[in-house]
């Protein structure tokens, strides 16, 4: 392994306009590459919000449950969330609803495939944010979601939105915990994951967030604020995570290395793993999964990108898997090298289209040489 071609990257990402970065690679529990770059160059020990990374984690404590047999990919979510059995559907170009046809499946929260959006905004939170006086705990919110119109009919298209907050309560119910509790238990405390939480009260000192200013071509710091976060209780399991690299690339190498953590402990079944990176969608939903910074390289399997075909120009091997978060985060595991990567920036706006294919693509070659 040669890292010359990583080092020269990481150091010219500052010229893309990222005020600071950090990023470990490691391989089969061990790491080979650290590395941060930035005029002012953030702390080792730094806390930044993961946003959608948080995707990745909050599948992984969902498939924990269904190992123990409390669902099944098919199971209707109503069984286990019962606020989710009259759901309605756009119609008439969004002008009116209708009664949904089908049920809305597990399967379907784990593939963005519910018809859920990002509607923040909507009528239904803002309820419920009034009603709570801001604080949102986390099974009121989801409440308020199934009363959302869903923009399609559950399993017709591919939509990125709030389906895995959705999973987030099915983990708050099926374990009986809060959601940040469970995963404490099921993933961050087996791993040593002590600096990573989903309890918006428990964040702490975070690293400076920034957006890209694209008029003024510069980044500006911004408010240390998350809009994922309803409230003060709501711990989004789509965007609330907040962890440091050193957390993060200890849970990115149990997905690559099956499931296992450095210190031996288990998270996940083999076949879990090989189970939330295989493609999921189907041809008609594929057609929905679009993403600049993705390409034709990749399909979705349960909330994790998955490479299907080095074609679109990837040079990680195929089965490569993970996701990327709001602030330019990266969460990257590749199983055939027991390889994992977790990168950090915290630069709403963030380039991730220009920066991530190129550093996935930077950090294969060298991995491989």
């Amino acid at each position: 392994m040669d890292f010359s071609n990583l080092e020269r990257f990481i150091d010219s990402i500052p010229g893309y306009g990222i005020p600071a970065c950090d990023i470990s690679v490691w391989i089969d529990h061990k790491e080979v590459f650290r590395r941060a770059a930035g005029e002012k160059k953030p702390s080792p020990d730094g806390r930044y919000f993961a946003y959608s990374v948080s995707k990745v984690v909050t599948c992984v404590a969902a498939l924990s449950l269904m190992e123990k047999g409390l669902f099944l990919l098919d199971t209707p979510v109503s069984e286990i969330l019962p606020e989710f059995a009259e759901l309605r559907v756009l119609s008439g170009g969004g002008t009116y609803t209708v009664p949904a046809t089908k049920p809305l499946l597990m399967r379907h929260l784990f593939c963005m495939t519910s018809g859920f959006g990002y509607n923040l905004t909507s009528a239904e939170l803002r309820r419920v944010r009034d009603e709570t006086r801001g604080t949102c705990p986390t099974r009121e919110a989801v409440r308020a979601m199934a009363k959302i119109p869903l923009n399609f009919e559950p399993g017709e298209k591919y939509l990125y939105g709030l389906s895995h907050d959705i999973l987030a309560a099915v983990v708050e119910v099926l374990s009986g915990e809060r959601f940040d509790d469970y995963v404490k238990r099921a993933i961050f405390n087996p791993l040593g994951m002590i600096e990573s939480t989903f309890d918006p009260k428990k964040t702490g000192e975070l690293e400076t967030q920034y957006r890209f200013n694209d008029r003024t071509g510069r980044a500006e710091e911004t408010a240390k604020t998350n809009m994922y976060v309803l409230g003060s209780e709501y711990e989004s399991g789509g965007a609330g995570l907040v962890s440091t690299v050193g957390d993060m690339i200890k849970f990115a190498d149990a997905l690559a290395c099956y499931g296992v953590g450095a210190n031996g402990k288990r998270i996940l079944s083999n076949a879990s793993i090989e189970m939330m990176r295989t493609p999921m969608l189907n041809e008609n939903q594929r057609k929905t999964f679009v993403w600049e910074q993705l390409g034709s390289s990749y399909s979705y399997g349960l909330g994790v990108r998955t490479l299907v075909d080095p074609r679109g120009g990837c040079l990680m091997p195929v089965g490569e898997f993970g996701w990327s978060g709001a602030a330019g985060a990266m969460l990257l595991a590749s199983p055939e090298l027991k390889l994992s990567v977790y990168y950090a920036q915290h630069m709403l706006n963030n380039k991730e289209a220009t920066i991530q294919p190129r550093l996935r693509n930077v950090i294969a070659a060298c991995v491989q040489m």
